[in-house]
């Protein structure tokens, strides 16, 4: 018997709808004047949490946005849907633009059709009746850590927007597109600045997960303080801004080889090529002491993008060890760090000195 879709654990994108959810009243019926109680304050600090809001609505795009834009709340709102389509037209939408599962949503709306519709057609949405909005802020699912990626994350996604429209516009190959964004990779060792963002990201990254491992604050303290292991943080800028820490990686320092316990990014970063390029400097570190490289791969039903990254990369299937397939990289393949991609390396230097 096949099992009953589950939502992640944690909400990334609440997708608001406008009319009695929103606002007051119906705004082709002369209704919209004011927010619901308590709804800005609620916008607020899911901001303050890094969690995203957007809308799926049935109305006139320019009176709504402008409706939106005189209550003072439009800025907070990323790649809003509001047209007449069928809402679950709508909220596949939302996670489309924000490049992230479909199980991360949460769909808030006053209507139990459009609430069944929505449930219907996407099992793994939490659709949530509006009524229930007063205690929206308590439900486990929106308690996420407070990190400043967090407090950053609307305005990163504005950026995004910002490039995606020069994408739109850029004419010529990928290659010279990606090269236009003047992007620098950041790959160095976790401090404890990053614990709270680091510890995020394996909470909330599944898509581009290669194991499915999940640390805590104290467990990632534990790793960075082992002379047995690395625990690199990656982050990445462009001409359009910072997109903060995207990625995390966790080396195993086996006698022979160093294993990658753990590699994840965030889906902003999907289509820059990021993935390579941090193989290619762990390729570079193993080597110069002798290695070779070794990646531990979980399945799910997500992260396949991530298995396609190692192959790409000359990674090969060598065995499995219970329900973990052991990747080794090729001894014959010479990773390179595309040259649209400027990239800075700093492992920390007991790796460099471990003997074998």
């Amino acid at each position: 018997m096949r099992a009953e879709p589950v939502p992640a654990e944690k909400v990334k994108c609440v997708v608001w709808d406008l009319d009695d959810t929103l606002w007051e009243g119906v705004l082709s019926e002369g209704g919209g004047a004011r927010l619901r109680p308590g709804v800005q304050e609620i916008i607020h600090e899911l901001d303050r949490r890094g969690i995203l809001s957007s809308i799926a609505s049935k109305n006139e795009p320019e009176r709504a946005r402008a409706r939106l834009t005189e209550l003072g709340v439009e800025e907070y709102f990323v790649f809003p849907q509001i047209s007449w389509d069928a809402k679950s037209t709508l909220v596949a939408a939302v996670a489309s633009e924000l490049n992230i599962g479909l199980d991360t949503l949460m769909f808030l709306d006053d209507s139990p059709f459009e609430l069944a519709e929505v449930g219907q057609a996407h099992p793994v949405v939490r659709c949530v009746d509006a009524a229930r909005v007063d205690d929206l802020l308590s439900r486990p699912e929106l308690d996420v850590p407070r990190t400043p990626d967090g407090r950053n994350r609307r305005r990163m996604y504005r950026e995004a927007a910002v490039r995606k429209r020069h994408e739109e516009s850029f004419v010529g190959p990928r290659s010279s597109f990606l090269a236009s964004l003047d992007m620098r990779l950041v790959v160095r060792a976790t401090v404890v600045e990053d614990l709270d963002r680091a510890a995020e990201l394996t909470q909330r990254t599944h898509q581009l997960n290669t194991t499915g491992l999940v640390f805590d604050r104290e467990q990632l303290t534990s790793l960075m303080d082992r002379d047995d292991h690395l625990v690199l943080s990656v982050e990445l800028i462009d001409r359009f801004g910072d997109y903060g820490m995207v990625g995390l990686v966790l080396v195993a320092l086996e006698p022979d080889s160093w294993r990658i316990r753990l590699f994840l990014m965030s889906c902003r970063v999907m289509g820059r090529n990021v993935g390579g390029a941090v193989l290619a400097s762990l390729a570079a570190g193993a080597r110069a002491q002798g290695r070779g490289v070794t990646a531990d791969f979980r399945p799910n039903d997500v992260n396949r993008p991530m298995y396609t990254v190692y192959r790409l990369a000359g990674f090969a299937h060598e065995s499995d060890v219970g329900s973990v397939r052991r990747l080794r990289l090729r001894a014959d393949v010479n990773l390179a760090v595309p040259d649209y991609l400027g990239i800075d390396v700093s492992i920390p230097a007991r790796s460099q000195i471990k003997e074998p």
